[in-house]
Order: structure tokens, then C-alpha cells, then sequence
């Protein structure tokens, strides 16, 4: 996964800068748990992958909380830029989305930077409706 997020084009929305494959490793090492150190999250990671030949084009998750003793998943995606376009962002999240409704998720965000316009639409393929809320400078989706 390194060396498709290791692109600069991929943070001029959500700020920051690509992970070094240490910290990818270090990242991954403590996603792979699948929960907060406190317990209070559950987090669910998936490689993005092309049929055709299995190659990783991006990944998708969603870390689950509880909210008025009712699961909440907030999701997000990305794609490496050489395979944006070309729906996987939205087909990814389409079906992490359908797999937390099965679960039981009542409740599912997503936070977009407001000029991110391919985000957004992969906001609403999922069913997702925009918020006045704006966390960090995104405008938070919900359904």
C-alpha cells in the first residue's frame, strides 16, 4: 500500500502528508487489533482491490462508536490517484455501508472537505445527505 499513498495529490483535501512505510506498518500493526486501546472503537479496515487482477487500488473503513446506545460507523475512503475515476471509492463504500446496515449500524458519517466534489458524490451514491456540521473544516454527510 506505500507506495500508492505515498502521493502528496492524495492530502490536498485532508491536509497532512503520506505515511512512510514504517508508519504505514505502525498504522496497520495497530489497526489489525480492530479496537481503540479503551475499547470504545471498533475499527474495520479493507483493501480496495481490482477483479481483474487483485492489484490494491485504495482502501475503505470505518471506525464504529456508540452514541445513545446506538452503533455509529463513520467511513472513509481513498483511491490512488492513478485509479480515481473509475468508481471504486463509491462501489467500496457502497458495500461497506450495506455490510454496517446488516450489522446493525444505525447511524453512518462521513466527513468531506467541501470542495472535494468526487467525495461528495461518493457521499451521496451512498446514501448520505449533507450536514450543516463542519468538523475540522469538512462538512460532515449522514444517513
Amino acid at each position: 500500500m506505500a507506495p500508492l499513498l505515498d502521493d502528496a495529490g492524495l492530502h490536498v483535501f485532508i491536509g497532512g502528508r503520506p505515511a512512510s512505510r514504517r508508519e504505514l506498518q505502525e498504522q496497520y500493526r495497530s489497526q489489525v487489533v480492530g479496537r481503540s486501546p479503551n475499547g470504545l472503537q471498533c475499527w474495520l479496515n479493507w483493501v480496495l482491490r481490482r477483479r481483474e487482477d487483485g492489484r490494491a487500488v485504495g482502501t475503505v473503513q470505518a471506525t464504529v462508536t456508540e452514541e445513545q446506545d446506538e452503533p455509529v460507523a463513520e467511513v472513509a475512503w481513498v483511491v490512488a490517484a492513478p485509479f480515481q475515476s473509475r468508481g471504486y471509492a463509491r462501489e467500496g463504500a457502497q458495500l461497506i455501508v450495506a455490510w454496517l446496515r446488516d450489522q446493525g449500524v444505525v447511524t453512518v458519517r462521513a466527513h468531506v472537505h467541501p470542495e472535494h466534489a468526487a467525495s461528495q458524490g461518493v457521499a451521496q451514491a451512498v446514501g448520505l445527505v449533507k450536514t450543516s456540521t463542519v468538523v475540522d473544516g469538512e462538512v460532515r454527510w449522514e444517513a
